[in-house]
């Protein structure tokens, strides 16, 4: 098999106007798979045990990095609003001027399935990438076959919000700002925010080893660090606050996963969504966080 982490290999689609970095494994014969990854994370972050189970079931998996992340077109100079300003005047019924909001992000991926000239495909999303997956099935049903959504979101305004210890996390200043002020490699900073965020909200029954996490935030760091793309894409999320009023549109096969251990997402916000999507099945997966723990690679590729 194919380690998407260590392939040289680059692949990009100029659609909408931008290009979007994307890389596919399998036979292009078999039924397509799109993975959809979340906040301010590339597609290299998708395990390769992950990847690797898909592709033993029969997939095709198409990975992408969003726009604004990874090797995708970085909207530099669009403003990146302070994200509870953003929620509040949504709350207020004021209009953001944000660089692009999650349909656009959803638009991407539908762009990028014409591209590689997919009929349908199923979708699998995690987290932010899940509240694309509902918008993709939302706008573009006839090319939804099967919704997969992990650890994600209705964006009801009045669910839980993350726990205390992931919001003081979240609001320090950038790592770039703080990496800055400390004279400290940038990239360095970066990956250390990386495992301490990660080894935060991980999987307690999936345990991951911090030396393991520390080479897998390195790689990543050294392909590409967030930046200001982080806070755009969480305006955006911010902002996409009547989506839960749509999810009565979807129409896809949808399963949910949820983690009961999710201090990032609550499960609640699961719970919530598999009630909003007419026919969904909800999964609670017991000591599940908020990662993609390789010990589970073969059991959610059973689940497809």
């Amino acid at each position: 098999m194919t380690d998407p982490m260590s392939d040289p290999t680059e692949q990009h689609a100029v659609i909408r106007g931008i290009s979007i970095n994307y890389r596919c494994f399998g036979n292009p014969e078999n039924p397509a798979l799109l993975l959809i990854m979340g906040l301010a994370t590339q597609r290299t972050a998708w395990p390769e045990a992950w990847i690797n189970a898909f592709v033993g079931k029969g997939r095709y998996v198409i990975t992408y990095d969003h726009r604004d992340i990874g090797l995708s077109t970085r909207m530099q100079g669009a403003p990146a609003p302070n994200p509870v300003k953003v929620f509040m005047r949504k709350r207020l019924r004021l209009k953001n001027n944000l660089a692009y909001g999650l349909q656009d992000l959803a638009m991407d991926a539908l762009a990028l399935l014409d591209y590689l000239n997919i009929e349908t495909a199923e979708v699998l999303g995690i987290s932010m990438g899940g509240m694309v997956a509902q918008w993709l099935a939302i706008l573009a049903p006839a090319r939804v076959r099967k919704l997969t959504l992990l650890m994600t979101s209705s964006g009801y305004p009045l669910l839980p919000t993350p726990s205390w210890k992931v919001l003081k996390l979240f609001l320090q200043s950038a790592p770039s700002r703080q990496a800055d002020a400390a004279q400290l490699d940038p990239r360095e900073f970066a990956a250390e925010y990386l495992v301490n965020l990660f080894t935060l909200v991980g999987s307690p029954a999936f345990p991951t080893d911090r030396e393991r996490r520390k080479l897998w935030a390195k790689a990543q760091v050294q392909r590409s660090i967030a930046g200001l793309g982080a806070a755009r894409q969480l305006a955006a999320i911010c902002d996409d606050a009547e989506r839960h009023r749509q999810l009565f549109r979807i129409s896809a096969p949808t399963r949910i996963f949820h983690g009961t251990a999710d201090l990032l997402v609550p499960i609640a916000h699961g719970r919530d969504l598999a009630k909003r999507i007419a026919g969904a099945q909800f999964t609670e997966v017991a000591g599940l966080g908020h990662d993609l723990p390789e010990q589970l690679a073969e059991y959610f590729a059973s689940k497809l």
